[in-house]
């Protein structure tokens, strides 16, 4: 679908002083970015001159190298030939090959020793064909005595093949004949008259009577083979393909009247001839293994064909995109697609032929750059050349780039409209209305001569054409109807002199403005055309002579209309049109795809280089571009990583390219490799692309489509919108996410505007409480804020949050719909129960009884709607529900629409039509499990018996005791049964209680006893209340339980409350005291009960053991710590020195340690990490190792449990050892810091009683034991290294068993852990320092 545009058209003529003589070779000099060309030799003057040409200058300088005489060394030549003329950039050598034999060799900086010109070779015989391989190591020379010679680069003589008649039998041909008239199936008949006698028609290789007998090499673009093309025995023209070693590889098929043209294409896969008939020419194809494959035919009239035309050549441009095809009077350019090949330009040359060798040369890296040496100028649209023969010669450069010729993106005139032309042909489809693959096309316009270049308005109302002889223009009613451009009017160019005038590009600006970029010796013309409606007439303007050299003519849509601009040589745009200024549009250089864009009363110029370079303006954008296009909405590009990428209009500053990310990101979809893009259609949300083999593919981008839906949802074109949800596949829930409000206000316009009930259906069900403007489709258009830098559109997520704290988004609207459809129940009943049944949770009682209020007034209607409502929900949680409704008649119509046997449920609704209605509602409820229910039912009818067995039954005592919370009789029967039910379920506290309301103070007794020591005031009491109360020795052992109890759970200020009151042991009270270092309570309750002997006998004594458990209790943490702590330090340096041998084991630090185990790590925790990567299944660049990569686990869940068990042991030498000493310290801080208040109440014991060196001794004690901790604590736990903060991926390995506790144990290790919060001890003052 892509055109050839000419964007340069150059001359360099032959200065005045070389008058007579002509050149003779050219040649392309990459280094320099220049042109060497040579004049002479000549018969009348053997001199030769190298000239260089600087064709990157204004002013074109020339320059001549150097000159040497060449007299031809073969007396049967009148005067030499160059053959070949190549250049080499590395060393700054020309190296020229002469007919007569010589190869010679120009240095422009010759070293020492070495001469300016030399003669590196000679061949006796005489050369008739001379190439370079293209990576410019071999020289391949065929001579005219048979023979291929290949030589290197320093001229040394590889190999010498002589050309036999005995090389035809190095090929065996087999052709299946691969569509060929002979293999074609034509029935029965069709063979029974064919005379068996008569052979089918054979090649013999005939030569053309044209043949000129030259030789002809060409290599393959990879430079392994190379094919030569000579006349075998004067009566066959034949194909060699030689290896680069020089062996032969195959030989071409007989093909009749096959000339000497010869191309091979750079890829590799075709090699290219020319085959000659009576009636026209076809240029034919052969494989490397000598077979043909393919042709096709030159285009030429009756007339062009008496023309000589034994000249004919063919020449591949680098990339394999485009064949030249040269004839003496005119040079053809042929691309192919889908096996069709297209004539995508023609420009004529003089009467006489060009050069005789290499007449057009490819530039090898540009590789639509065309170089050409004519004895004429060039003419008008083309190098037609009609004056004198005292004309100079010149030297033409001509560069094309490939382009599509589409008609506008822009809405509404996105037609989608794409022209491609071929030859005098045009071919038109309208992609919106017909996607017809090349290389047919849905319209087809025949001209009087090839096409130049095509133009189109906004609307594509107006197809302008240049051709050869002027401009077509076409008026097209309607791209989207079925009507044919018509011809309006035409526009022949007046007949200027010979190289006046080159015409490249046209363009249409507004409705009636014609533009044509054409180049003329000085600079460039834009010549305007004016059509006149009314008559049809075409007005020629003449324009003056720009100011600066265009590249490039082209227009843009604004507004509806088009408007035409320029682009010179550095860059600037231009506009044409008055009052219209692209000031602001400066691109960095002249490009060759350029477009430009409105944006806020501005205009955004886009433009690609040849190399992928994508600009906005002076702004890079991306580096590695294939091809792009610009919407309303979007910039399109695809890029060298096949994908396709969509960048939202915006201010230069603001555009975003996205990443490559085709999974996450709507803005970016991988395409096929290779793959162009050939025009957008924004209002079907599609984009269409050519695939390199030339068809066509179109896409509906996620971007395109949700933007259409966007732009719908804000114009309350709900239907169109809706539709492209349905046939794109996007989620429905976009409807109502994008503009909440608008939409819940406008429910009735969405209803009227879909109508379709099913749709309505359809979108109800869709419903989700997810905001899918947030997750699945988030806006990624950046908005530009108006206080502050542009920033995407994040305002939604409140909105979003606010919408999940409120009400629920289904129900919402869900309930709107209900609201609007209550009056349609007529047309839309079937919407109304979708709408219940799709609410959150869903309405099933209410959709119900929407059918039981249609059982009584339309039998028809309600039958549907219950068979819509099966449909939607679960028919049996239907039939539930309808008898939750009390509607027998319902649920028996639900009950007909299941699956059930009619058995199963029609005797038990029977027995329901026979009972009253309270017990009728009492049985429902209970066969559909709602209890509370069914006992409120049971309330209502005074059951109070069947009340407590049912209470019993579904333990339903809260729901009892709530209804007779105002009868105390049944309010105490249910209390003393929900106490015997907690009783049962060992619930002995809550127990207790009930039975003490009741009051019951026997039972209560027992299950305050039961429910633990710290009930013991409930127990005593509730003993003491019974009648008659507890007393003598039951109350002693009660008492004495209770103590019991209270000193084994470490009360003992409870206990000694209990030996003093109930047991009245003042003595067994203080010990209790003293033994909790209650030592205040228990000098208190000596001197209340006035027992001072009692501080010697009991409360020193006890002083004296709590000091001696307290100081055994610190001297076995300190001594703890003072293990534990350089331990750890121990095993961290050892993890360090030699991690494998402190992990595994298997070896000492010398050890020699594999590559996929890394020590070098900066810390512990890195260490740690990255020494165990055999049990994370990876190396350092992330590949798997061995068998623990494969995700196969060698351990079993009983050796994981072993495992837990040596972890939780932590035995020393294991690799658990360090976790369990940063455990064990924990525990031990943890540990000093809950006896640090004894400790000072010890403290202060001993010093009321005036034991003042005990006191400070267990205070320095406890002092040094909490300064050892808060010392180790940073050490232990790791507070001053970094906090690690890696996450797993998805697909790591994760280890399995015993490996799994080991992993686990090493990433508790690399992480911080929470340190243990040590109070700051202070002294008390008494005692001094």
């Amino acid at each position: 679908m892509r055109n050839l545009r000419n964007i340069r058209a150059q001359q360099w003529h032959l200065p005045t002083h070389f008058q007579g003589r002509s050149m003779t070779a050219s040649t392309w000099d990459l280094a320099n970015d220049s042109i060497l060309c040579t004049v002479g030799p000549t018969q009348d003057k053997p001199l030769i001159e190298l000239i260089r040409i600087d064709i990157a200058s204004e002013t074109q300088s020339h320059s001549v190298i150097t000159s040497w005489d060449a007299p031809s060394p073969n007396p049967d030549l009148e005067y030499d030939t160059i053959l070949s003329l190549h250049y080499f950039g590395d060393n700054l050598t020309a190296c020229l090959v002469l007919a007569g034999g010589d190869i010679v060799v120009v240095r422009e900086e010759p070293l020492s020793g070495e001469d300016r010109i030399e003669i590196v070779g000679s061949v006796d015989a005489g050369i008739t064909a001379a190439k370079w391989s293209p990576d410019e190591e071999l020289l391949a020379i065929a001579t005219k005595a048979d023979t291929i010679v290949f030589m290197s680069r320093n001229f040394e003589s590889i190999t010498d093949i002589t050309m036999t008649s005995e090389d035809l039998k190095a090929s065996n041909h087999v052709s299946v004949g691969w569509g060929k008239k002979e293999t074609q199936f034509k029935g029965k008949g069709a063979k029974a008259l064919q005379d068996p006698t008569i052979p089918e028609k054979t090649d013999e290789g005939v030569l053309s009577p044209n043949d000129d007998g030259r030789a002809a090499i060409s290599w393959r673009g990879d430079g392994a083979y190379l094919a030569i093309s000579t006349v075998e025995g004067r009566s066959r023209r034949l194909i060699r393909v030689y290896s680069r070693e020089g062996v032969l590889d195959s030989v071409s098929e007989p093909v009749d009247g096959l000339e000497g043209a010869l191309s091979w294409r750079p890829a590799g896969n075709l090699i290219a001839s020319v085959q000659r008939f009576v009636d026209h020419v076809d240029i034919v194809f052969f494989e490397r293994n000598g077979l043909r494959h393919g042709q096709f035919s030159l285009r030429l009239t009756s007339e062009q064909l008496l023309v000589e035309t034994h000249g004919i050549s063919l020449s591949w441009n680098s990339d394999s995109t485009a064949l030249a095809v040269v004839m003496p009077d005119r040079i053809q350019l042929w691309t192919m697609g889908n096996y069709h090949w297209y004539l995508k330009q023609e420009f004529q040359i003089a009467y006489r032929p060009l050069l005789f060798t290499d007449p057009l040369i490819w530039h090898p890296e540009k590789a639509l750059r065309i170089l050409t040496v004519s004895p004429r100028e060039l003419n008008s649209s083309n190098l037609t050349s009609c004056g004198s023969n005292s004309a100079t010669e010149s030297l033409a450069i001509i560069e094309y780039i490939f382009t599509t010729a589409r008609g506008s993106t822009i809405p509404p005139d996105d037609q989608g409209v794409v022209t491609v032309i071929d030859g005098q042909t045009l071919k038109i489809t309208p992609f919106k209305a017909a996607n017809v693959p090349p290389p047919m096309a849905h319209y087809e316009i025949l001209l009087h001569s090839n096409i130049v270049d095509i133009a189109l308005n906004a609307d594509a109302s107006i197809i302008a054409i240049l051709h050869q002889s002027g401009v077509s223009v076409f008026e097209w009613k309607s791209a989207s109807a079925a009507s044919l451009p018509i011809l309006t009017g035409r526009f022949a160019f007046p007949d200027y002199r010979v190289g006046e005038e080159f015409y490249q590009q046209i363009s249409i600006s507004g409705h009636n403005e014609i533009h044509v970029l054409s180049r003329n010796k000085e600079t460039s013309q834009i010549k305007r055309i004016i059509l006149n409606a009314d008559n049809g007439s075409i007005e020629n303007l003449s324009t003056p002579a720009l100011s600066f050299s265009a590249s490039l003519l082209s227009s843009f849509s604004d507004n509806g209309r088009n408007h035409s601009f320029t682009q010179n040589s550095s860059g600037g745009i231009h506009s044409l049109d008055a009052g219209n200024s692209l000031s602001q549009c400066k691109l960095p250089m002249a490009l060759p795809w350029v477009d430009i864009i409105p944006y806020n009363q501005a205009y955004i110029a886009f433009g690609m280089s040849s190399n992928g370079h994508l600009y906005a303006n002076s702004r890079l954008l991306v580096k590695n571009c294939t091809s792009f296009l610009l919407t309303q909405a979007h910039l399109i590009l695809t890029t060298t990583t096949h994908l396709i990428k969509f960048v939202h209009i915006t201010s230069v500053e603001n555009l975003e390219i996205p990443p490559d990310d085709p999974e996450t990101d709507e803005r970016c979809r991988s395409i096929e490799r290779g793959a162009r893009l050939v025009t957008a259609i924004p209002t079907t949300a599609s984009v269409i692309l050519q695939m390199p083999r030339g068809n066509l593919e179109t896409i509906f981008p996620r971007a395109m489509v949700i933007a259409g839906i966007r732009a719908l949802i804000e114009e309350k074109n709900y239907k169109k919108a809706f539709t492209n949800c349905r046939t794109q596949r996007v989620d429905m829930n976009i409807l109502y996410d994008h503009a909440p409000e608008q939409f819940l206000a406008n429910v009735p316009l969405f209803i009227d505007q879909v109508k379709k009930i099913t749709y309505i259906d359809l979108f109800l069900s869709s419903l989700r409480e997810e905001d899918v403007t947030q997750t699945m489709y988030k806006e990624t258009r950046v908005i530009s804020a108006v206080n502050g830098p542009p920033k995407a559109n994040d305002t939604a997520p409140m909105a979003s949050e606010l919408r999940t704290i409120g009400p629920s988004k289904v129900n919402k609207i869900c309930d709107t719909f209900l609201g609007v459809l209550k009056t349609r129940t007529a047309t839309n009943l079937q919407n109304i129960i979708t709408a219940n049944v799709c609410k959150s949770p869903p309405a099933l009682d209410d959709g119900l009884k929407v059918v039981a209020f249609l059982m009584h007034d339309n039998q028809t209607l309600a039958d549907k709607a219950v068979e819509h409502i099966c449909f939607l929900a679960d028919v049996n949680k239907l039939y539930e529900n309808a008898l939750g409704l009390y509607n027998l008649e319902l649920a028996l119509l639900v009950a007909q629409q299941s699956q059930k046997d009619p058995r199963e449920y029609l005797p038990f609704m029977q027995n329901l039509q026979e009972m009253s209605e309270l017990r009728r509602k009492f049985v429902i409820d209970d066969y559909l499990g709602r209890h509370t229910k069914a006992l409120i039912h049971l309330h209502t009818l005074d059951a109070f018996d069947e009340i407590q067995k049912y209470t019993q039954k579904h333990l339903l005592y809260k729901y009892a005791l709530a209804l007779y919370r105002y009868n105390p009789s049944q309010h105490a029967i249910l209390t003393e049964l929900y106490a015997q039910h907690l009783e049962a379920k060992s619930k002995f506290k809550e127990a207790g209680l009930a039975y003490e309301s009741l009051p019951n103070y026997p039972r209560a007794t027992s299950c305050y006893l039961s429910s633990g020591a710290s009930q013991w005031r409930e127990t005593l009491f509730c003993a003491l209340s019974q009648t008659p109360p507890v007393s003598g020795s039951a109350l002693q052992d009660l008492a004495t339980s209770l103590y019991d109890a209270l000193i084994e759970s470490k009360d003992y200020f409870a206990a000694a409350s209990i030996q003093l009151d109930y047991l009245s042991s003042v003595e067994t009270a203080v010990r209790t005291f003293c033994k909790g270092y209650l030592f205040a309570d228990a000098m208190h309750l000596v001197a209340i009960k006035s027992q001072p002997q009692l501080l010697e006998s009991l409360i020193d004594p006890g002083l004296g053991d709590a000091l001696a458990s307290s100081t055994e209790l610190l001297a076995e943490c300190k001594a703890q710590l003072q293990a534990q702590v350089p331990r750890i330090r121990e095993l961290r340096a050892k993890a360090l020195a030699d991690p494998l041998a402190f992990y595994e084991g298997e070896r000492g630090g010398d050890g020699d340690i594999p590559d996929d185990v890394s020590v070098a790590a900066s810390s512990r925790l890195s260490t740690n990490r990255s020494l165990f990567t055999r049990y994370t299944g990876k190396d350092s660049q992330g590949q798997s190792l061995g068998t623990a990569g494969t995700g196969v686990s060698r351990a079993t869940s009983k050796n994981r449990r072993r495992e837990e068990r040596k972890r939780a042991r932590g035995k020393k030498g294991s690799v658990y050892e360090e976790e369990y000493l940063i455990s064990s310290i924990g525990r031990l801080i943890e540990r000093v810091e809950s006896v640090r208040a004894d400790i000072d109440r010890l403290v202060a014991g001993l010093v009321r009683r005036g034991m003042w060196e005990r006191a400070r001794a267990v205070e320095g004690s406890l002092a040094d034991v909490v300064a050892m901790c808060q010392d180790c604590i940073p050490e232990v736990f790791g507070m001053d290294e970094p906090v690690r903060t890696e996450t797993e991926g998805e697909n790591e390995y994760r280890p399995t068993g015993g490996d799994a506790v080991l992993q686990e144990s090493i990433d508790a290790a690399g992480k911080r852990k929470q340190p243990p919060h040590v109070v700051a001890f202070q002294r008390l003052s008494l005692l001094g320092t």
